[in-house]
């Protein structure tokens, strides 16, 4: 068996490879070694082995193309997190799908009709308790959670700092809820 030493090399020294030759090769030796990390990760939050695949693939190729300029400390950690939030944003993608022919069946339940206006009525109490959301918190919250953007986006378009975004979304959330919480109370159908 032939000479490896990339095996040999820190997962900084192959990063710093891989950032001064913008080669593949060294990221390529890198993401190797995670490969059953990255999959174990996906199969804890998607239990669907093909579904694990593809996140791993998925993972990959965000790594290749929009890896970070700038240095990552504890790329074993950076790479944990990223495959986290990449399931979790497949978890939330599925989870508001709805099939159309569930949607039907709400629509034809006649006693449904109550809880339908109700939920429509908690909608828009929801969108009055957003404007009340001070402005980094209102469009954090509404980029994470309507329009399923990672944390990761929302660093780059708002131009926050990932703590920042993180702080920003956990106190939105908070906050509405205290005010959804005022509005409604406990008046429900």
């Amino acid at each position: 068996m032939p000479h490896q030493p990339h095996k040999s090399y820190s997962d900084e020294e192959l990063l710093a490879r891989f950032q001064q030759s913008r080669d593949n090769v060294w990221l390529g030796h890198l993401l190797q070694r995670y490969t059953i990390l990255l999959f174990g990760v996906a199969m804890k939050y998607l239990k669907d082995k093909d579904a694990a695949e593809d996140a791993v693939q998925q993972v990959f190729y965000k790594v290749l193309t929009h890896l970070p300029e700038g240095e990552i400390q504890n790329f074993k950690g950076w790479l944990y997190v990223l495959m986290r939030n990449h399931c979790l944003q497949q978890l939330r993608e599925r989870n508001f799908k709805a099939p159309e022919e569930t949607l039907e069946q709400i629509a034809a339940a006649g006693d449904a009709k109550e809880e339908l206006l109700w939920k429509d009525y908690t909608l828009d109490q929801m969108n009055e308790a957003l404007k009340e959301l001070n402005e980094e918190q209102r469009q954090t919250v509404v980029m994470f959670y309507l329009q399923k953007k990672t944390y990761q986006q929302i660093v780059e378009q708002t131009g926050y700092s990932y703590m920042q975004v993180k702080s920003f979304i956990q106190n939105g959330k908070r906050n509405l809820k205290m005010i959804l919480l005022k509005k409604i109370g406990n008046r429900q159908p």
